[in-house]
């Protein structure tokens, strides 16, 4: 081989490894799969299983729209289902927490931590983009089957929370290397301990991107503790700034 064609090989070889994909690259194209980039409103219903047992669940109506500065998203959440938490509110401002009941017309802030139904936490339902409140380093390529059980070859993220007052201290991901989707996270306790495993599967073109229309959460210590988010009606909204407010709370009203 020529000096001349060494070296050009030599280049072209630094090239494709400059242009791999970083770890927080790799992340945040994930977060553009599962989150749209403009206003929009989405239904989300929860139902929890116990040994395949239908135990209980409720249904959200979820508005969310990026903060200004580039930050993360602002959510406000409508109870629908059951009847008796009708038009209860959550409100997602930052990582502040919000939760407001008609009824007492009190907002009193909540921890996204809480459980909101079986295994989903409060900060399960809320639109959030990972990129922003963690460090991601790659641990490396494998094989995992997904929620559908067909194997996906995969990044594998080692994620650690950069911000106060996320959900989860420590996650593991891992990202289809093929097209950036979510295929299975492991979120942990700050201890270490496994709390739950998530699944995104049944991928549907949803405003123009084929997103997860469903996320199956396993209990940590019991596999036959389950509870099924499921995702519709997304569409465009324009949503003003001031639902975003919680003084607002008391006189949102429901479209």
């Amino acid at each position: 081989m020529s000096t001349f064609k060494f070296a050009f090989l030599l280049l072209f070889c630094g090239s494709v490894a400059q242009a791999a994909p970083s770890a927080q690259e790799i992340l945040a194209a994930s977060d553009a799969v599962r989150n749209p980039d403009k206003p929009f409103s989405l239904t989300t219903t929860l139902t929890e299983y116990r040994d395949n047992k239908q135990t209980d669940s409720n249904t959200l109506a979820i508005y969310a729209k990026a903060e200004k500065n580039g930050g993360q998203y602002q959510n406000l959440i409508r109870f629908m289902a059951p009847a008796r938490d009708a038009n209860k509110l959550m409100l997602k401002s930052g990582n502040d927490l919000w939760f407001y009941d008609p009824s007492s017309k009190a907002s009193v802030r909540i921890s996204p931590q809480q459980r909101l139904l079986g295994q989903a936490a409060n900060g399960d339902v809320v639109t959030v983009n990972l990129a922003k409140d963690y460090n991601a380093q790659l641990i490396g390529e494998e094989d995992v089957v997904d929620g559908e059980r067909k194997s996906r070859h995969s990044y594998k993220l080692a994620l650690t929370a950069t911000s106060e007052g996320v959900t989860y201290h420590r996650i593991e991901m891992w990202i289809d290397t093929s097209n950036s989707r979510p295929v299975k996270a492991r979120f942990y306790t700050e201890s270490g301990r496994l709390l739950k495993t998530a699944y995104y599967r049944h991928y549907l073109v949803q405003l123009g991107v084929e997103r997860p229309t469903e996320t199956v959460i396993i209990d940590g210590l019991d596999p036959k503790w389950v509870t099924v988010l499921r995702y519709s009606d997304y569409a465009w909204r324009d949503i003003p700034d001031t639902w975003m407010q919680r003084d607002y709370l008391a006189r949102f009203k429901p479209e």
